[in-house]
């Protein structure tokens, strides 16, 4: 579906065609006849618009006969149901430059355009470049929003883990690593293609627009900081769980071992006087006393020597 916006007297307006000074965007459902009439209409290259459609596509920039295309990583909630996929994952959103109105092509439903566009009323469509920064400041609030909500479901997950010790939460805590893996990648990638615009005359940016643009840099390192910082934490916890799983197993068989060894014993002083052959005391009236009581002193003995151990 092709969206057409413009900003007329600090007012967001749907418009029914493209103009100049207009901001073109496109969201799902994606068809390709649209992808057709947009290219033919906007004289886009048909590959710009279709580059989306790869969520594999890695953040980077080219031009194509003054088109400028920019492929940008952005965070958004798994919708998938599977139990074992990531909580959040991160998708490409293309923004093209054209002759006179910018284009944003998204293949999935994405938050951060959501909210550019809730203040596309302040922004200055003839200024794309200025636009341009300004989606890549809400991509990466996205970024920051998301890693406060994987860090406070981490906390979350661990406090419960320290009570159960159930698989259940072992296996939230793992959605929530693929989650932080996809954002490091993501976020690496994004920090080269905002370093490259810096040092290239990509976009000819203004010396405000190239400060705008290295503060964002700065964020995205931040943010990249974060989720590196995530991960560790992450992955030392889930260590440490398992170390903490495997001496608790070591701790049981140790016990049941202790308990085996305490009824082996009397169990073998009751064997013996069980045989048929002569034992001594067998034609005493207390003979079935005395393997009882032999029993009980033994497992009593044993039973201390391994409290003082601390085997239990």
């Amino acid at each position: 579906m092709i969206q057409y916006y413009k900003n007329i007297n600090q007012q967001t307006v749907a418009i029914e065609k493209p103009e100049n000074g207009s901001w073109v965007n496109v969201v799902p459902p994606l068809k390709q006849e649209e992808f057709v009439e947009l290219s033919e209409g906007l004289d886009i290259p048909i590959d710009f618009l279709t580059d989306s459609l790869d969520i594999d596509e890695r953040s980077r920039y080219e031009e194509d006969d003054n088109v400028k295309l920019i492929v940008i990583k952005t965070p958004t909630e798994n919708n998938s149901f599977n139990e074992s996929d990531a909580y959040y994952i991160t998708i490409p959103i293309c923004i093209i430059l054209t002759h006179n109105q910018i284009v944003t092509v998204n293949s999935f439903d994405n938050p951060a355009i959501k909210k550019f566009l809730d203040t596309f009323r302040h922004r200055h469509p003839d200024k794309r470049n200025l636009m341009v920064l300004k989606i890549f400041e809400k991509i990466t609030q996205a970024y920051m929003s998301y890693l406060k909500e994987i860090n406070q479901r981490r906390n979350m997950m661990e406090q419960k883990l320290y009570a159960s010790n159930r698989n259940e939460e072992l296996l939230e805590l793992m959605r929530i690593q693929k989650s932080l893996v996809y954002f490091v990648t993501a976020l690496k990638s994004n920090e080269m293609l905002l370093m490259k615009i810096s040092r290239t005359k990509f976009l000819s940016l203004t010396e405000d627009e190239q400060e705008l643009l290295e503060d964002l840099i700065v964020d995205i390192s931040q943010g990249l900081e974060m989720a590196n910082i995530y991960t560790n934490i992450l992955s030392s916890t889930m260590d440490a769980f398992a170390s903490i799983i495997s001496n608790n197993l070591n701790n049981v068989m140790k016990r049941l071992t202790s308990i085996t060894i305490i009824l082996s014993l009397p169990i073998l002083v009751t064997s013996i006087y069980g045989m048929n052959v002569k034992i001594p005391y067998q034609d005493t009236t207390h003979a079935f006393y005395i393997p009882v009581v032999l029993s009980v002193v033994i497992s009593v003995f044993i039973g201390w020597y391994f409290l003082k151990k601390k085997w239990f």
